[in-house]
């Protein structure tokens, strides 16, 4: 399964603040094991095994369900020049079996007691889950651990998986409009950073993927030392030690140093833009790009002040950019903003909207371009801050009552090399943000040569 970059991440911001309003963070070190817990709050526990293997389990009692997810840190900004969408690929092959565990038993198991699993692949990391019952915990450790260190592949299993991806591709993307403007918009707005380069890759280079390029990949990047384990349900942190020490601990470490695929985006200098016209396209849309620095490469306090920028000017439909296009003046079906936080290099900040009845896409570019203008030149407001970081922080309150999203979340962050104090300590950097913060970023990052523009038309 694939997650698009700028689907994924987007749904799936930094937002995660509220997680730790209602639970104390703690660290510990494998030999301290789980340190103790705040009065009436539940314990986050690290623990890292002596293979490399960071365990971080998330008590959640609420119901008699565990999620069980494995996060590597490599994904298709990995890929090797002229392999895309390897990374991809070999998530595909991870279900084929292994030395010690025939194709579709894992899978089967898993079923058979009425749990879930799925896997994803973004630019930055490869994950692979299990929802089951805690009694099922072992078991999936199990078969998670066994498939880390012992996958085994043949030419028969290669060819037809690369037909299944092609299908997806054709599917997910040649088929879709929005799929294909998407790869572009990524190629223009990343011209020497990987990550404008597809996830599942391009066609011709799909094809061109062979098995001993997926074993490569899985050598040098499925490693305990190079993957987190989060846990989290209806469980106690010691007896997850426990079960992954028995299982995961038994991996020898990884040898050597993971490659990473990284270089840094330069500066952009130009304002460059997009057009596609498809008959399939009914209503036509914009939408603004911008290179920005995410949580993992912004100076102290930038990032926060993007994503507060962001639901000040589109985030909900208090925000400026809906009030304006959709309240008053009428013009848009459809308008807002967001940032995309969460990613290991520079990320995106965009802008959108679809034009409605008479009106046309470029009215609603006109639009949103003056209330951009607007705030760059006079700046937002103590009052309208102070609402959408109101707005931001409960938001997120109610996003933490999904247990899958809190171990997503904990797995996001530290796949991306964050630490659970990040979590922990996001709610006072989002308080601490000022009206100047906010003003600086949108003077210094939403500028015209930073950015790409979309347009997505009906063919005439």
């Amino acid at each position: 399964m694939i997650r698009q970059w700028e689907v994924s991440i987007l749904s799936f911001r930094i937002r995660i603040a509220a997680v730790c309003l209602a639970v104390a963070c703690t660290l510990a070190a494998f030999a301290g094991a789980s340190a103790g817990t705040a009065a009436g709050k539940p314990e986050i526990s690290r623990f890292l095994l002596a293979n490399g293997l960071e365990v971080v389990v998330i008590p959640d009692r609420r119901a008699p369900v565990v999620t069980h997810m494995v996060w590597y840190k490599s994904g298709s900004a990995e890929d090797p020049r002229g392999k895309s969408g390897l990374a991809h690929f070999l998530e595909h092959l991870m279900f084929k079996g292994t030395r010690n565990v025939p194709a579709g038993e894992f899978s089967g198991k898993v079923a058979e007691i009425g749990g879930q699993e799925n896997a994803f692949t973004t630019v930055d990391f490869t994950a692979y889950y299990q929802k089951v019952s805690p009694q099922a915990l072992e078991m999936v450790m199990f078969y998670e651990a066994d498939r880390m260190a012992n996958l085994v592949l043949t030419e028969a299993v290669i060819e037809p998986e690369k037909n299944v991806i092609l299908e997806e591709r054709r599917s997910r993307v040649d088929s879709s409009p929005g799929g294909i403007l998407g790869e572009t918009v990524a190629a223009l707005l990343y011209k020497h950073h990987p990550y404008g380069i597809p996830i599942i890759g391009w066609e011709h280079e799909i094809k061109g993927l062979a098995l001993d390029d997926a074993m490569q990949f899985y050598k040098q990047h499925y490693r305990p030392d190079n993957a987190v384990l989060v846990v989290a349900g209806d469980v106690e942190a010691q007896n997850v030690l426990e079960l992954a020490s028995r299982t995961y601990g038994k991996l020898p470490p990884g040898e050597g140093v993971v490659p990473v695929n990284r270089v840094v985006e330069p500066e952009p200098v130009a304002a460059r833009s997009a057009e596609y016209f498809d008959e399939r396209v009914t209503t036509p849309s914009f939408e603004r790009f911008y290179l920005v620095p995410s949580y993992q490469t912004a100076q102290p306090g930038e990032a926060e002040a993007l994503d507060l920028l962001a639901s000040i000017l589109g985030g909900s439909t208090t925000a400026r950019i809906y009030r304006k296009l959709i309240v008053e003046d009428e013009i848009a079906t459809g308008a807002g903003a967001w940032f995309q936080g969460a990613s290991r290099g520079q990320t995106r900040f965009g802008l959108y909207g679809r034009p409605r009845g008479k009106f046309t896409v470029e009215d609603v570019e006109r639009a949103i371009a003056d209330v951009l203008d607007d705030i760059i030149e006079n700046g937002v407001s103590e009052e309208e801050l102070n609402r959408q970081r109101n707005a931001l922080l409960k938001s997120v309150i109610f996003e933490r009552d999904s247990q899958t999203t809190l171990a997503r979340l904990y797995g996001t962050v530290l796949s991306l090399g964050g630490k659970i104090e990040d979590i922990h300590q996001w709610p006072d950097r989002i308080a601490a943000v000022t009206v100047e913060d906010v003003n600086a970023v949108a003077r210094k990052y939403l500028r015209p040569q930073r950015s790409v523009t979309s347009y997505l038309r009906p063919k005439p």
